[in-house]
């Protein structure tokens, strides 16, 4: 395929841009090479400047779960935006979503709509502070939250791509207050509880890790997490940026069968929008302002738009669960078609799948945690990556991310990939 528009975008925008991107994983860093830039996307597809058409399985990192443009969504744009794009006021669109979501996800009382999935998790680690009177949470290495300094201690996704887990600008003072725990590791965070006795306010985890690739909770790792926050009056906080209203109704609270205290969303709930939220029993959510003293504001948290977009979303997503059914199918019938096609040729490999999530590892070992995220051959990758790209097919470029599938894939779009794949590796 050509990239020369693309290419020649990407020059401009180094020039106006740091780095020429606005967010640093687009910019090719990690696979080399120019980043594609995208004019228009439809269903299972993106199309670029240069005029060539990829299956995507990013699917915007997540929130185009039911393709791009869906029409339930795109309408309710078009008729919403004829009255305005922001007031800074209450509107009746807010309560409705509120209330969709807390029929929706089990184990919450009230949500509050914020502006991205970083805010979201920053406001919810505040709460949690505020609640329990203590200063110190737990994270895990690999897993992100957003670029709160506070979250940026081992974080996954982005940090590792560019080897600088620990980011300048991140001060000690805020660093001390993070303690680092290993994803799967019940006794990693067993430990800090014993080190730090009635500090910790609160667990952050991905229930199921999105930012070292496709990382699922072994079993009875989130059961013990639950465990300990439980013996430590400690709360625990479920970042279901990426897992909400993807991997069931409920979420990952759901689908695991664990409950949360706190659980912070993005993605899918502003249907493409910029939107994030948290939420909680009113217990605890009672704390915030301006009911409680924890304060949190934000001009354009329940912007109309993106309320629009997300009721509409989550509407379609409650009234046919069977959506959540085709996209495991899908996703099963891409990931028996890797692993046939890489045995095949005796590739080292590893596939983690849980739902519509999914990601490939080069390596023979099992994949858990960032540790073992970083075996992978990413000169493997790299091949694998601009080799996919060329044959129309648009993964995430990074080792560290996982695939999104979304509903709009036919079976075409699949088996067009695994024969993908299959050609890629014929040439290694």
């Amino acid at each position: 395929m050509q990239y020369q528009r693309s290419s020649a975008l990407f020059q401009s925008a180094q020039k106006v841009i740091p780095g020429g991107v606005n967010s640093p994983v687009r910019a090719f860093q990690a696979v080399g090479g120019t980043p594609i830039f995208i004019k228009k996307a439809k269903g299972a597809y993106l199309y670029d400047e240069d005029g060539n058409t990829f299956i995507d399985y990013i699917s915007s990192w997540g929130p185009m779960i039911l393709g791009h443009a869906f029409e339930a969504v795109i309408e309710v744009l078009k008729e919403r935006v004829d009255r305005g794009t922001s007031y800074g006021i209450p509107t009746e669109l807010e309560t409705q979503i509120a209330e969709l979501v807390v029929k929706m996800v089990p184990n919450i009382d009230k949500i509050r709509m914020v502006n991205s999935g970083t805010e979201a998790c920053m406001s919810a680690v505040r709460l949690a502070r505020g609640y329990t009177g203590r200063e110190k949470i737990i994270k895990f290495a690999g897993c992100y939250h957003g670029h709160s300094d506070a979250f940026l201690i081992q974080a996954g996704s982005g940090a590792v791509t560019f080897g600088a887990p620990n980011s300048p600008g991140v001060t000690q003072g805020t660093a001390k207050d993070t303690l680092l725990a290993q994803y799967n590791d019940l006794k990693s965070v067993s430990l800090h509880f014993d080190q730090h006795p009635e500090q910790i306010a609160a667990i952050i985890v991905e229930p199921v890790a999105g930012n070292m690739g496709c990382i699922p909770p072994q079993n009875g790792f989130m059961e013990g997490l639950r465990k300990l926050c439980d013996d430590h009056q400690a709360l625990l906080i479920f970042d279901e940026v990426m897992t909400g209203f993807r991997l069931a109704k409920g979420g990952a609270q759901e689908s695991l069968g664990v409950v949360a205290d706190i659980m912070t969303y993005g993605k899918v709930l502003g249907g493409g929008l910029p939107v994030g939220a948290f939420a909680a029993k009113a217990e605890i959510m009672s704390h915030l302002a301006p009911e409680g003293p924890v304060y949190q504001a934000g001009t354009l948290s329940g912007n109309p738009l993106a309320m629009a977009a997300g009721f509409a979303m989550l509407t379609h997503l409650n009234d046919h669960p069977e959506i959540f059914d085709s996209l495991d199918n899908k996703s099963k019938t891409l990931e028996k078609g890797m692993v046939e096609v890489l045995n095949k040729k005796g590739i080292p490999h590893k596939i983690n799948r849980y739902g519509s999530m999914l990601s490939l590892h080069f390596t023979d070992q099992e994949v858990v945690d960032l540790k073992t995220a970083t075996l992978g051959n990413n000169d493997f990758f790299k091949n694998y990556f601009h080799g996919m790209l060329d044959r129309g097919v648009y993964l995430p470029p990074s080792p560290f991310e996982s695939y999104f599938l979304n509903d709009a894939l036919s079976s075409k779009d699949i088996e067009k990939t695994i024969n993908a794949l299959a050609s890629v590796i014929t040439k290694w």
